[in-house]
């Protein structure tokens, strides 16, 4: 880390408690700084370089999490709710208290949400200016056009007026292959408005029964990962996110 901080804000952030409870355990005398007793909320600590312990177990200091979740239906992507699962109620064992989805999956839509703490990588993702690839499996079901693709990537203007960035659909299974079931495709966006690609495909008479989000950029869903499951990012997929 480099820098100081205050004992109750590391503690506080590595999600020891509020930052009134973590005080008063820290005047308790629950709380070490290199194996003594320090009684001070505001005593400096530098987490990479000190051991710090809370009622004799360590706390372990991450500056930045970054983790892949395959959102599952029914869960929504916020921080907090009052009815609903969050996303973040659903990563467990994270260090940190200050997590956050980058973007939004509707509460029915599946796959690759990350979660992290870092607003600047989040801000480079969803910036419309840096035209990151976001690639959707949507089933939908009604009669397309036959001009689909052409007017997806011509840019769509949706039914209120909202003009789109073009876009590259791919069918997997044709419309006239589907019958009475859905059509398969893969939608490619590089923007993220409200519940855009429902929209889109309700502009040219389709009606999205199922969507799943299958990549952001150059992260890929790990397919091994089940709904509701997620796992820390790879070195590797850490670099590739650096240079979005």
């Amino acid at each position: 880390m480099g820098k100081s901080m205050r004992l109750d804000k590391f503690l506080t952030e590595m999600k020891c408690g509020s930052r009134s409870e973590v005080k008063e355990r820290i005047r308790k005398g629950s709380a070490c700084v290199d194996g003594q007793a320090v009684l001070d909320p505001g005593f400096k600590v530098d987490p990479d370089r000190m051991r710090i312990t809370l009622n004799g177990a360590a706390v372990g200091w991450a500056e930045t999490e970054y983790y892949m979740l395959n959102k599952p239906p029914g869960v929504v992507s916020a921080t907090e709710d009052g009815l609903h699962t969050t996303v973040v109620d659903l990563i467990t064992d994270s260090k940190r208290k200050d997590l956050f989805p980058v973007g939004r999956l509707d509460i029915d839509t599946e796959g690759l949400l990350l979660i992290t703490n870092d607003g600047a990588l989040a801000h480079r993702l969803l910036s419309p200016n840096r035209k990151v690839d976001k690639v959707y499996l949507a089933h939908v079901t009604g009669r397309l056009p036959e001009d689909v693709r052409e007017r997806f990537a011509e840019g769509l203007v949706l039914k209120d007026g909202t003009a789109l960035r073009p876009a590259s659909l791919t069918f997997l299974k044709e419309p006239r292959e589907a019958g009475e079931t859905a059509a398969k495709a893969l939608l490619t966006i590089r923007e993220g408005k409200f519940h855009q690609v429902k929209r889109m495909f309700e502009a040219v008479g389709g009606t999205v029964v199922y969507l799943k989000r299958i990549s952001m950029g150059p992260l890929s869903l790990d397919e091994t990962l089940k709904p509701g499951r997620y796992r820390a990012l790879t070195q590797d997929e850490l670099r590739s996110l650096e240079r979005v």
